[in-house]
């Protein structure tokens, strides 16, 4: 497993642990941490939201994942949506991906949330209306029925966020909730997609996806 190390000068850098050889030896390799100056180059705006999720984000160790899969690394990117800077890094982000003609932004609970109403706070600061929502897990049978929460109104171009995306199941989730609400879901984005899996169903379903930060872009095999 890999190990995160501060610099002299308190800059982060990520270094590898030579496992013994064999069959676990190839898994740990296949999912390992490279070093920082071995990670694809990103625009600053992207870098300075990588280092966020690379110190606060991810976590190395035996962790089971939702799939079932058990895997040495782990993101916890709640860790950098519900941190003021992190939010800000991320918002800013996403503002430069969310085409202009989106007039809201939701996901479902609860891993949506912070990402959708960080972003919609920040875009209100500079000028644009992104109306926010959240997509509950179940349809509320009293007050305001149904799985939609929030500002969403049918007919609006819609950017469906999550913070962190693997097989994709959370995210279509929204999608058809927001589709069977009457709005049109149009753009796809979150903070990490660590599976590779949502581009295809997203080009399949016709809808734009563009994730902030890939599973490759912090040192990491899709699927690892």
């Amino acid at each position: 497993m890999g190990v995160v190390r501060r610099t002299a000068r308190g800059s982060i850098r990520h270094v590898a642990r030579v496992a013994p050889r064999g069959p676990r030896s190839r898994r740990t390799q296949r999912a390992r941490l490279t070093t920082v100056a071995e990670l694809p180059p990103l625009n600053p705006q992207r870098e300075r939201l990588r280092q966020h999720v690379l110190t606060h984000s991810l976590k190395t160790g035996n962790f089971t994942l939702k799939s079932g899969r058990a895997s040495n690394w782990f993101l916890d990117t709640k860790q950098t949506a519900c941190r003021p800077d992190g939010i800000l890094l991320v918002a800013d982000v996403a503002l430069s991906l969310i085409p202009p003609d989106v007039t809201a932004i939701g996901g479902l609970t609860m891993g949506a949330d912070p990402v959708a109403f960080g972003i919609a706070a920040l875009a209100a600061t500079r000028g644009r209306e992104l109306r926010s929502f959240s997509v509950r897990k179940e349809a509320k049978d009293h007050g305001v029925k149904g799985r939609i929460a929030g500002a969403l109104q049918p007919g609006d171009k819609v950017a469906v966020v999550e913070d962190t995306v693997t097989r994709g199941t959370s995210i279509f989730d929204a999608v058809e909730a927001v589709k069977a609400f009457g709005a049109h879901p149009v753009f796809i984005t979150v903070i990490v997609d660590r599976g590779g899996t949502c581009a295809t169903m997203a080009r399949e379903a016709g809808i734009a996806y563009e994730p902030m930060l890939t599973a490759p872009q912090l040192g990491y095999d899709f699927n690892s």
